[in-house]
């Protein structure tokens, strides 16, 4: 496939509520989208990096640049997903803007032949149960209201947000407001120490299905030893970035269950392999989400809906976090969002609203 051009397009979403979690706050998303153009058609992908390097180490002026002086030229005369890949290997890290420019391709190779995302992936659902995240809020009251609300819309499981001082007290009010039938789970974000072994394990009280990312993305040996003293099963975000890290998470039992987003790891194809590794040692996965527009959460609920993926991921519907999208919305049915079946992602950009939130245009020529 044959690319002629590509476009960098950063578009303003304003968030419906501000987000936060133990690295911050989000008011809104500076969001970078990458079209790639072909005799035969276009394919977009969207890069997940957040303004600030807070979440890790990339920030979308920082995938921009990349992007623009060292990625984007090293892409072959004629290229696929798989070509993309092996291009971009030498360039060390920026997995967020390598898995946008390569989603980005592979959308416009599956369009050209028709065949969807899902498909291509391995999918064999049509339909995919979704979770939600709830921020850390000001107050339980405030925090149960949100939850209660989130549950009348259909939502089959939380995430509780949590962090030092806000983590028992919160968990242990919406386990009894709600019930033990609700799907609870809490992520840390990194926000803990080898040393609040203790106190975490105050958690295992509350059946949770698990606790998503207590210690420092670097360290695996810690999480192995946290593991051992908790009943609620760890798992690992932010520490993978490979099938390799999937692997020796395993290995080490710091991990029993490994979220999986496709930015974080480089792209849709690595992805596909950490859920294939984990998928052959019995580990159970979910996509996590990092507040995606239509275009990348098309991506992520055609990923969700392979075999692998067997507890709900973060695949909220569009207005969780978006008044208005820039895709036809994705709308929450009896707590599922449909597998999009069209070729390619199987959304497109609706031009009017695009048009209205883009802040900037870059096309480079190949």
């Amino acid at each position: 496939m044959n690319i002629t051009g590509i476009e960098l397009r950063r578009i303003a979403m304003p968030l419906r509520a501000p987000f936060r979690t133990s690295f911050g706050v989000e008011h809104d998303r500076d969001v970078l989208l990458v079209r790639v153009v072909t005799p035969e058609g276009e394919g977009w992908g969207e890069c997940v990096a957040m303004s600030e390097p807070r979440y890790c180490s990339e920030y979308v002026d920082g995938a921009q640049d990349v992007l623009r002086r060292f990625l984007i030229p090293a892409l072959p005369e004629a290229a696929d997903a798989y070509t993309v890949k092996r291009a971009l290997k030498p360039f060390k890290g920026h997995k967020m803007a390598k898995a946008a420019l390569e989603t980005a391709v592979l959308d416009a190779q599956l369009r050209a032949t028709g065949q969807s995302f899902g498909s291509y992936l391995g999918a064999d659902r049509e339909r995919v149960p979704c979770g939600v995240s709830v921020g850390i809020m000001d107050s339980i009251p405030e925090l149960l209201e949100a939850v209660e609300g989130f549950i009348a819309e259909g939502y089959v499981r939380i995430k509780l947000k949590i962090e030092p001082g806000w983590d028992v007290a919160p968990v242990r009010a919406v386990r009894e407001r709600f019930g033990d039938d609700l799907l609870l789970q809490v992520d840390a974000n990194a926000a803990y120490t080898l040393a609040d072994a203790r106190h975490l394990a105050k958690l295992d009280a509350f059946d949770l299905l698990l606790i998503e990312q207590p210690l420092a993305d670097d360290d695996l040996v810690q999480h192995a030893a946290l593991a051992r003293q908790l009943a609620t099963p760890v798992c690992l975000d932010e520490s993978i970035e490979s099938a390799e890290d999937a692997a020796a998470a395993i290995t080490l039992g710091a991990a029993s269950i490994i979220n999986i987003k496709p930015g974080r790891v480089g792209g849709y194809l690595e992805a596909k392999a950490i859920h294939d590794l984990c998928v052959a040692h019995g580990v159970p996965v979910w996509c996590g989400g990092m507040l995606e527009t239509g275009i990348g959460r098309a991506a992520n609920v055609a990923l969700a809906a392979l075999p692998g993926f067997t507890l709900p991921g973060d695949t909220s519907g569009s207005r969780r976090y978006f008044a208005t999208d820039i895709t036809a919305p994705f709308e929450l049915a009896d707590g599922h969002l449909d597998v999009p079946t069209g070729p390619g992602l199987g959304v497109d950009p609706v031009a009017d609203i695009l048009d209205e939130v883009t802040t900037s245009s870059e096309w480079i020529k190949l």
